[in-house]
């Protein structure tokens, strides 16, 4: 028996993908989501091998949703939108059924997801990672605890590498994100952060002045921050974006 979640905010296209799991008799319905909140508690308590999973919701969208979790299960998308990098869909997704979708369509969906060897845990970090590569972010969506927050950018100190994950600086505290320093440094707009070192990322309105040290050695104070080093590479970049 495959347990599965619907995650969509519209009612009806809810019910249509409710009404055409049940004529599969191994999969079992476990949660109906209307957003992302909802269903990152529903994944976390049901723990499905699959979800039907809608990409633009209110709240937050379902890449966001897919960020914050650490196992995500299987995939299937179902999707109005068809801009939403399909060839990555095509290439990392379980599938993707384009809205409106029958019930044939949706059968070869679900045969494929069944004739699948084990899931490869990997699968959803490369698709989030093709699908967002070129998205530029406006916000960081974040998972705290049992709380999800939404962090807009101008309230981001700056971000630091911690191993496998990067510390989001805020003047309400600080707070981990499952993703890498080089996603964030290609995703956040260029004219307002900025990589000055391999372990920080500033947010330059921060900044409230850059001294010397020791052996031609930089480092940025800020505002509601602790002081930041500068690699030799980061002082000339932000020397740049600053017209210095």
């Amino acid at each position: 028996m495959h347990k599965v979640i619907i995650i969509d905010d519209e009612p009806l296209a809810r019910e249509i993908v409710k009404e055409y799991v049940q004529k599969f008799p191994d999969l079992q319905l476990m949660a109906e989501c209307n957003d992302g909140f909802e269903a990152v508690k529903a994944i976390s308590e049901y723990k499905p091998d699959l979800i039907f999973l809608d990409v633009q919701m209110p709240k937050i969208s379902g890449f966001e949703m897919l960020e914050l979790l650490d196992e995500p299960p299987a995939v299937i998308f179902t999707t109005a939108f068809d801009e939403y990098a399909i060839k990555a869909f095509e290439a990392n997704a379980t599938d993707y059924l384009l809205k409106p979708f029958s019930q044939e369509r949706f059968d070869l969906a679900v045969n494929k997801y069944l004739a699948q060897k084990k899931d490869d845990k990997s699968m959803m970090k490369t698709l989030v990672d093709s699908v967002t590569k070129d998205m530029q972010l406006q916000r960081i969506v974040i998972r705290d605890g049992s709380k999800i927050r939404i962090v807009p950018l101008h309230e981001v100190i700056m971000l630091e590498a911690a191993d496998d994950y990067v510390k989001i600086h805020t003047a309400k505290g600080a707070f981990l994100k499952k993703r890498t320093m080089q996603s964030f440094e290609e995703n956040l707009p260029s004219s307002q952060f900025v990589r000055v070192h391999r372990s920080y990322i500033v947010n330059i309105a921060q900044i409230t002045r850059i001294d010397p040290m020791e052996k031609e050695n930089h480092v940025a104070l800020l505002k509601d921050g602790p002081a930041v080093p500068l690699s030799k590479a980061g002082y000339q970049k932000l020397k740049q974006t600053l017209d210095l």
